[in-house]
């Protein structure tokens, strides 16, 4: 009799955990991508935030690592080739989109796909046009990150993200997305003016480029911008969202050596960052990973000059390189993001922190997965 009641105790202390373990998993993924962002690009956009180093918004966040890039055929990875590692969990070669190249050439599925087939809403932001590799590797299929046309259909006719905000042509067109479905806007008055309760497929177009920083103009939206519109867009959606923000231009200016804007960039992305931390506060459920493809210029910081002044600073390259780059996470099931990490480790990490099952559940039978 004992034995019977202490295995009917087990089993209720068994479900209960089972129950807790699938009320953990966030409803709600926010992949933040620094494209070309480094460990010593964060560092120089603190030091001239606030005169010390380690005060970015994300740089307080309890689970940090660093992650490898390199790609299936090259140690220095391009975008491309990063995305769809960090999309699919599996490594391509450079220039190479969601495909299995080397291999078949069969499709991968990305992180944007899983989510959107679970019936969650999917979103991409990035201050490059939408078309460009990182938003690309989330949800285009293409043997080349320069096919602009083929990845614009791909977005319209097999993906369709409920959000696309970046800049336009490359591919893109307002009257195709309009034929898609997407209500299309084109400047910050027409992102200002959506109804954003009741729109679900919105392309925001922003002129053929979104300035830097360093170079703004008023007619188009911040990336901080662009990331509030979105989230109240994806957040209508019962079932929660996935949604991809890139700082894209980090990049360009490391490409260029051109501190300034590698800074003015970086910080944008931390205020878009802080724009999803002020969401959170009334949304429950979210896990927030903040990463980058790449590291792009060997940037070396060589003195702090405090508050509001560039520190001094050499560059190695006016490329990719094979540096590790930073991974922080906050949020539900945030502490599978710690030890060493491959850039396929984001997608594994990720599909593993929204799984609704438990080991417990084995305890009564085969798992159905």
């Amino acid at each position: 009799m004992a034995r019977a009641k202490n295995l009917v105790m087990l089993t209720l202390f068994v479900l209960l955990t089972v129950i807790s373990g699938c009320s953990t998993s966030p409803d709600n993924i926010i992949l933040c991508i620094g494209d070309g962002m480094g460990f010593e690009h964060v560092r120089a956009a603190s030091m001239f935030a606030s005169g010390e180093e380690g005060t970015l918004c994300f740089e307080s966040f309890p689970h940090q690592t660093s992650m490898t890039t390199h790609s299936a055929n090259y140690a220095i990875t391009d975008s491309a080739a990063s995305g769809t590692a960090m999309a699919t969990g599996q490594k391509v070669n450079n220039k190479v989109l969601n495909m299995q190249i080397p291999g078949d050439g069969s499709e991968l599925q990305t992180l944007l796909e899983h989510f959107k087939q679970e019936g969650k809403a999917v979103g991409l932001v990035t201050t490059t046009p939408i078309t460009h590799a990182t938003p690309a590797a989330f949800a285009a299929h293409e043997p080349s990150r320069y096919d602009y046309n083929n990845i614009a259909e791909d977005y319209l006719t097999q993906t369709k993200p409920n959000v696309l905000l970046g800049a336009g042509e490359h591919g893109m067109s307002p009257q195709a997305a309009k034929d898609a479905g997407y209500i299309v806007i084109l400047d910050l008055n027409g992102l200002q003016n959506l109804n954003t309760e009741e729109v679900s497929m919105v392309s925001g177009q922003f002129g053929d480029d979104i300035p830097y920083e360093t170079k703004w103009k008023g007619n188009l939206p911040h990336l901080s911008q662009m990331t509030e519109t979105a989230l109240k867009i994806l957040d209508n959606d019962p079932d929660g969202f996935f949604l991809m923000v890139e700082g894209g231009k980090i990049d360009w200016a490391g490409h260029d050596n051109n501190l300034p804007d590698i800074v003015g960039e970086t910080v944008e992305f931390e205020n878009s960052i802080q724009t999803i931390l002020e969401w959170t506060k009334s949304a429950n459920g979210t896990l927030l990973i903040v990463t980058a493809d790449h590291e792009t210029g060997g940037l070396k910081i060589i003195k702090n000059n405090g508050k509001g002044k560039l520190p001094d600073v050499t560059f190695s390259s006016k490329d990719h390189t094979a540096a590790e780059v930073p991974v922080y996470a906050w949020g539900k099931r945030a502490g599978l993001f710690t030890g060493r990490m491959d850039n396929t480790d984001i997608h594994k990490k990720i599909i593993k922190a929204t799984e609704k099952k438990t080991p417990f559940i084995r305890l009564f039978g085969k798992s159905s997965q």
